[in-house]
């Protein structure tokens, strides 16, 4: 299990990696800055670097992690991604299906993909769904995370690029939201956080406010407004 710094989950598992760019919030993706790191360094299952790889190797190492774990699938890649066959999806969905104890989290920016291919899996319980929308002009995710029949449904605000007034927060089990970090970092005002964070909580939807980002985002921290939002939602049983 690799234990993760995302302050949002326990661990990662990633039975795919790498990625391809399909919108602004991938402009400084980190998951490609360190995969070609790992590559120079010879870790042979970065040896493709950031190219689409799926890793059966992998597939059910979840399956002997027996303390239950929040894990975020696919930190490193796109599950939805239109060169991971939709066999290989299912196959990912059937060993969250039978690691019933833990909580996974799948996060994809190929909404269309994922509203496309929802009618065809079979959606495990203890899976949380989620879609990242940087900026307004990318909320239609949301209509289709909404499609599906996630029993949790979550968005990642993250990088967050521009205001997101009037968010759709209807049947949102979850809001994450942080501004982008890291080399070239673009800024993030305070008020897009604080308007989301009020929308949050005038629909009851717990917001987890994740970093302020910046070059130097331990500098810069993650209280807003003198204070750490890390609600999460409900634990569910399963």
């Amino acid at each position: 299990m690799a234990k993760s710094k995302i302050e949002w989950t326990d661990a990662t598992w990633n039975p795919v990696t790498g990625c391809t760019k399909i919108s602004p919030g991938c402009k400084h993706c980190y998951a490609e800055r360190l995969a070609t790191r790992l590559m120079l360094m010879g870790v042979e299952k970065y040896r493709n670097a950031f190219k689409v790889t799926l890793h059966p190797d992998t597939l059910n190492a979840p399956l002997s992690w027996k303390q239950p774990h929040t894990i975020f699938v696919n930190s490193m890649s796109d599950l939805f991604h239109e060169d991971v066959p939709v066999n290989y999806i299912e196959q990912v969905f059937g060993v969250i299906r039978q690691a019933n104890w833990h909580r996974f989290q799948v996060l994809t920016k190929r909404s269309q993909r994922l509203n496309e291919l929802a009618p065809l899996l079979d959606w495990p319980e203890n899976l949380w769904m989620g879609v990242s929308v940087e900026n307004s002009d990318y909320c239609f995710r949301i209509s289709h995370l909404n499609a599906t029949p996630a029993r949790v449904k979550f968005l990642s605000l993250e990088p967050l690029l521009g205001p997101l007034p009037n968010l759709d927060l209807t049947h949102i089990d979850w809001v994450i939201v942080g501004g982008e970090s890291g080399p070239g970092a673009r800024p993030c005002k305070p008020e897009w956080i604080t308007d989301i964070r009020d929308q949050c909580l005038y629909a009851n939807v717990p917001f987890f406010f994740k970093q302020w980002g910046g070059v130097n985002k331990k500098r810069a921290g993650r209280l807003l407004e003198g204070r750490t939002w890390d609600q999460r939602p409900m634990q569910v049983t399963y």
